[in-house]
């Protein structure tokens, strides 16, 4: 039995001689290079904050201004039009005591200069905010750009041009503005005509009516107010309301996963691959602590979403800078450090570890194998079993290890992917274990669990409430790429680089979990809930969005477009269809709703005439409908953001109460390839991914692709 190891930095017994205190220089090293690590990471995040702060200027731009000041001064003239003198006026006693007239000339000139310097800072950002409210150019068609569209790229051009950091635009972004709730209600009603019968449509037309000129005025002065102190004014109702207060099981409701290559598997050696997936993450966090991405959406690591203690709303919580990573394999807990006397281990150290891991032959303890299965049912169950059982001794110390990890990594002892003589049949079986699994060889509360199969194929399972699909996407993407492209392997399978035979071994965590512990009802839950899902993974390979292109029509809108016919074909009617777009344009944005089901799209599925120009119609309309989510003219985050604000105060709303009980029958996404840059698809077409996909949110039709 391979037993755990944890490494301490003293011990001490006490004799009848006195104190024996026992030092391990191993453990005083592994501090110490934590601990100037730690600063070293306090030190750049820093310096990054205060380039970040006073971008689209620089800090030695603050010299300049300074040198310009005092030469002016020098020649005989005051730039500041008396006010240094004012300032050298009202200087503290002590300087003035202590300080000539021109020391005291100096430091008033050094003081108005920096005012100066800070002002035009706010000046030029100002303007920044102002420029990127500007959203024309979207709707512009391609190939002809207006003359202020030109203007306004060539004022950004010189406002940024200075290189900047991931986050330098971040308090330049306007802020979401709330539409005037005239033009939500005439896009709601639009988008409902096609799906209503026309007595049905003339009666909700009626109750919309009756809330405009009643309590949606009322209701909007509200939103109004929350809009001018808020950063965004639906994304943390958002939050909270949509996946921080739901009580039913994250699993499959709300998590959803990443696929890997469709073709190609860099290694079928489970712990190569295991190591370089989790040196490629931690690379990709480092450069996100740097600021080194390029300006576009981003992940991190570090989180967690636990039940709450009210059993009413749960808690997202965020670690930084995680030395280690918590890792499952065959009913056991790992804690497996990734970072040795300050560097990040090797893919070929860390594949050594791993394998570690997959080698001991030590039984689960009691209650530990299928532990991760209270993650996965019911909130208030879990929230309730926390708190009582694991609040405090070994249990508290064992979770809160899984939970401050950098991520959760399944080693599955299943094979998966697009194999064998039922390519397609697995690929369903591989999109459902990565949705779901076995139910508790998941850990559903972490920001996102990887998983590496025994083939050596990988997938991940993120945590919904702290990021959307694109943002991870971006995070999967760079993951993949980095493992295929950069790590690499050798002509064994296995990682490059040399291994330190010397790292101390993986620590099992260990837990004390009584009987009384349910974990079998949560665990009843997810399997229900797991049995009740079908997946199927349908790769398209007669032609990609190129062709489409070539066409002048958009690939989202092409899809779209099909999906309604193929639902009008398949169910003979149309149904309110759900797609989502980012709205990244704006700050702290998330998501808005585009009802991809228009009046134009189903005059295309109906039409038998004319089918090409309904098309081109249809399509334009809903380019349309995407572009407006995009710039904040979206219908559904305002009536939603309307509906719990009338819930605040208290008051019912007959059409807000319709609106939001109204069912998604078809519910789809797309996430297409960000960073182009990182693949050679050219060259090597195989490495294609399979994408990801979500769970159905209820008895829907869902589509992602």
């Amino acid at each position: 039995m391979a037993e755990a190891h944890q490494a301490v930095a003293f011990q001490f017994t006490i004799t009848p001689d006195g104190v024996d205190l026992q030092l391990s220089r191993q453990a005083l090293g592994q501090i110490c290079h934590s601990g100037l690590r730690s600063w070293k990471n306090r030190f750049s995040r820093m310096k990054n904050g205060v380039l970040r702060g006073v971008y689209p200027a620089s800090p030695s731009s603050w010299l300049f201004v300074v040198i310009v000041i005092l030469a002016t001064l020098h020649a005989q003239s005051d730039p500041s039009m008396g006010l240094i003198a004012k300032i050298q006026d009202h200087l503290p006693l002590s300087l003035s005591l202590t300080l000539s007239a021109n020391g005291q000339t100096m430091v008033s000139a050094l003081v108005f200069s920096t005012l100066l310097w800070l002002s035009v800072i706010s000046a030029l950002r100002f303007c920044l905010k102002v420029l990127l409210s500007y959203h024309r150019w979207m709707f512009e068609q391609h190939g002809r750009i207006s003359n202020i569209t030109k203007v306004w790229v060539t004022l950004v051009r010189l406002l940024s041009s200075r290189k900047p950091l991931l986050y330098s635009y971040q308090t330049s972004l306007p802020h979401l503005p709330v539409p005037p709730i005239k033009d939500t209600l005439d896009r709601y009603l639009e988008s409902i005509r096609p799906l209503r019968s026309p007595a049905d449509f003339e009666r909700v037309s009626r109750l919309a009516a009756e809330f405009e000129s009643s309590l949606g005025n009322r209701l909007q002065r509200y939103l109004k107010l929350k809009a001018l102190w808020a950063t965004n004014y639906v994304s943390d109702w958002w939050e909270e309301y949509i996946y921080l207060r739901g009580r039913n099981p994250i699993m499959v409701n709300s998590n959803y996963y990443g696929m890997d290559y469709l073709y190609v598997t860099p290694t079928a050696n489970q712990a190569a691959r295991a190591g370089n997936t989790i040196t490629a993450l931690l690379l990709y966090r480092r450069k996100v602590n740097r600021e080194e991405h390029t300006l576009h959406m981003h992940a991190a690591t570090g989180n967690s979403v636990c039940p709450g203690k009210t059993n009413i709303l749960d808690v997202l919580q965020h670690w930084e800078d995680s030395e280690y990573v918590a890792v499952y394999h065959k009913g056991r807990f790992y804690r497996l450090w990734v970072y040795l006397t300050g560097r990040l281990l090797s893919p070929r150290e860390i594949q050594y570890q791993i394998q570690r891991i997959l080698d001991d032959p030590s039984p689960p303890q009691p209650g530990e194998e299928k532990l991760g299965a209270l993650t996965a049912g019911n909130r208030i169950p879990w929230a309730r079993i926390r708190k009582q059982y694991f609040s405090s001794g070994v249990n508290k110390r064992s979770l809160d290890l899984i939970e401050k990890a950098a991520f959760f990594v399944t080693l599955d002892d299943e094979e998966e992917g697009m194999r064998g003589d039922d390519p397609a049949g697995n690929l369903d079986r591989y999109a459902k274990s990565l949705l779901h699994g076995k139910c508790y060889d998941r850990w559903f509360d972490k920001s996102f669990s990887v998983v590496i199969f025994k083939n050596g194929k990988t997938g991940l399972n993120a945590e919904h409430s702290w990021a959307d699909a694109p943002t991870v996407a971006h995070l999967w993407e760079f993951t993949l790429a980095t493992d295929a492209f950069h790590l690499g392997y050798d002509t064994n399978g296995n990682c490059k680089g040399e291994v330190d035979c010397s790292l101390p071994p993986p620590q099992r965590l260990t837990w004390n979990i009584p009987s009384e512990v349910q974990v079998s009802d949560s665990l009843a839950v997810a399997r229900a809930l797991a049995d009740d899902v079908d997946c199927h993974v349908f790769p398209f390979q007669e032609f990609g969005k190129g062709r489409i292109k070539k066409l002048k029509i958009s690939p989202d809108a092409f899809i779209q477009l099909a999906l309604q016919l193929a639902y009008y074909r398949n169910r003979g009617g149309f149904c309110l269809t759900y797609e989502a777009s980012m709205t990244r344009l704006f700050r702290d944005g998330r998501t808005e709703t585009v009802r991809s089901c228009s009046n134009e799209s189903c005059d295309f599925v109906l039409g038998r005439e004319e089918c090409c120009k309904l098309f081109r119609k249809a399509a334009e309309k809903h380019q349309n409908l995407y572009r407006l989510a995009m710039t904040g003219s979206g219908i559904d985050r305002h009536l939603f953001c309307l509906y719990v604000v009338s819930k605040y105060l208290g008051v019912d709303s007959p059409f807000l109460k319709e609106v939001l009980s109204e069912p998604w029958r078809l519910s789809t996404s797309q996430t297409p390839i960000q960073q182009l840059e990182l693949f050679d698809l050219v060259n090597h077409p195989e490495f294609v991914s399979l994408g990801g996909g979500f769970g159905p949110v209820s008895n829907v039709e869902f589509f992602f692709f």
